[in-house]
């Protein structure tokens, strides 16, 4: 294991020579996900094998889990070859994001819940447009026509609300901020992640209304998701936050200079 800095460390699972380089990085953040980690991380595996036409990793951010979460993760970057952990001691989903993109080393950076509440099937969809050069940011939408979607009412009335007091008050122009999936085109990263300040769940909406300002081409992927019913997620204290946050922005607008992108590495033939 190798610590990039004190709050950091990384688990490549291939101790014995470098990582090669890949298109798609799908980071997976899990803060005491031991009773679905090695599943969802099987299944995605097995997918990303079978179904996607590029070279991949997978890896697992693990924010300062205290149960057995970075055993399992451990464990899984030691059996599988496309498997990393990444260990974050900081607790914020925003937090782990930023220190697994940060490090990568691939063409576009992608994260999807531990859940896997989205299908799979979206993967292909949500990465291609910005592997070809079409768009810089990728995200799954269940609020876009075509999305199938199996919740409970209260959150559905939720997420509705929170993306019309988008609309209304930051002037958002994507239809559903918080869909846990979600992917950048790596040479935008840097440029983001230096205008984001939140560390936790408004680090979704944050990033979008910066790429917004910053006039990036966002595309959206109507996807299929089931709630997770098991969730962690405490509903009301994230809603609150997020609140803040739209508070915040709307004092502190972020800048919204556009830095040039440059252009992406090809394909190999």
């Amino acid at each position: 294991m190798q610590a990039t800095d004190t709050a950091t460390q990384v688990d490549t699972g291939a101790p014995d020579g470098p990582r090669a380089a890949v298109d798609v990085d799908i980071v997976i953040p899990v803060y005491n996900e031991e009773r679905t980690l090695a599943r969802s991380v099987l299944r995605l595996h097995r997918f990303l094998s079978q179904e996607l036409p590029y070279s991949w990793r997978i890896t697992i951010a693990d924010n300062a889990s205290s149960d057995t979460t970075p055993d399992i993760a451990r464990a899984l970057a030691d059996d599988l070859e496309e498997v990393e952990l990444v260990r974050v001691e900081q607790k914020g989903r925003g937090c782990a994001l930023r220190a697994a993109w940060s490090r990568s080393d691939a063409r576009v950076v992608a994260y999807m819940d531990a859940d896997l509440s989205t299908d799979l099937r979206a993967v292909l969809p949500l990465v291609a447009p910005l592997l070809s050069g079409h768009s810089e940011i990728a995200i799954g939408s269940r609020l876009h026509h075509g999305a199938q979607v199996e919740r409970g009412l209260k959150r559905e009335l939720i997420s509705r609300i929170y993306n019309r007091l988008l609309h209304g008050i930051l002037h958002a122009r994507f239809s559903d901020a918080q869909c846990g999936f979600k992917a950048v085109r790596a040479d935008m990263v840097p440029d983001l992640l230096a205008a984001i300040q939140d560390q936790a769940w408004f680090f979704d909406t944050e990033l979008l209304i910066v790429a917004q300002r910053r006039r990036l081409r966002i595309h959206e992927v109507p996807v299929d998701w089931i709630e997770d019913t098991d969730s962690s997620v405490q509903i009301l204290p994230t809603a609150w936050a997020d609140l803040r946050g739209i508070a915040r922005l709307l004092r502190h607008p972020p800048g919204s200079g556009r830095r040039p992108p440059r252009p992406l590495r090809s394909l190999p033939s």
